[in-house]
């Protein structure tokens, strides 16, 4: 079992919960902090001092209050911590249920585990850290299981979103086109955001692009 886990969560309930189910499978050491700038400085910490955390279990969502933070959301957290720990398992528990936000903290951070803060969320958690610490495979929440990409399923990437997000300001295709160019983002033509936003429009069956932005409020991805 995982000998030391870090909870970075802002809510002390939440963090009583989690450390409980943590005693439960024998964890031995277990330490909660507040603020995602902390967590990762607590991680560097341990592994300077020849003592490094097993297990990141992270919150998506935290308040801001007056203390000022360079990093403010979990996602942000994640990508930081990925960077420094490549090997560093994570997992994820959260209230957030945006497919695009699940399959890219899977697909681009590499967490192991991701768990939906529903009515059986600590004791999921609780079987999601004995699986991902006995093994390579990853969990996810068997109500957000259809938010992974299949083989066959179409990932939404961040230049699509790019895309969508110019739409929804009213940009037209040419300057779309310029904006990718000034940002230095590609493909950037005229020709190619056409043909992607033409690609997305059949992908979510809307019949122009007020309707493509409006489906994909409605879906979390803008």
């Amino acid at each position: 079992m995982f000998k030391k886990v870090l909870i970075a969560e802002d809510k002390d309930f939440i963090n009583f919960g989690v450390r409980s189910e943590l005693e439960k499978i024998g964890v031995a050491e277990i330490q909660y902090v507040q603020y995602c700038d902390e967590a990762l400085l607590k991680l560097k910490s341990a592994q300077l001092n020849n003592a490094p955390f097993d297990l990141l279990i992270s919150d998506l969502s935290f308040d801001q209050d007056h203390n000022t933070q360079k990093i403010t959301s979990g996602d942000a957290l994640i990508k930081e911590v990925r960077s420094a720990f490549p090997e560093l398992k994570i997992a994820v528990f959260s209230v957030e249920d945006k497919a695009y936000t699940i399959q890219t903290l899977f697909n681009e951070y590499k967490i192991n585990a991701y768990v939906w803060k529903g009515r059986e969320g600590l004791r999921e958690l609780k079987r999601a850290i004995q699986l991902i610490e006995q093994s390579n495979r990853i969990y996810i929440s068997p109500e957000l299981s259809g938010h992974i990409a299949t083989d066959n399923a179409v990932e939404i990437t961040a230049y699509d979103i790019f895309l969508i997000e110019c739409l929804s300001q009213g940009l037209l295709q040419g300057q779309i086109s310029e904006k990718l160019k000034e940002l230095g983002k590609s493909p950037s033509s005229v020709s190619a955001v056409e043909k992607r936003l033409k690609f997305l429009k059949e992908h979510f069956n809307a019949t122009n692009p007020a309707h493509l932005v409006a489906m994909s409020k409605d879906l979390g991805l803008i």
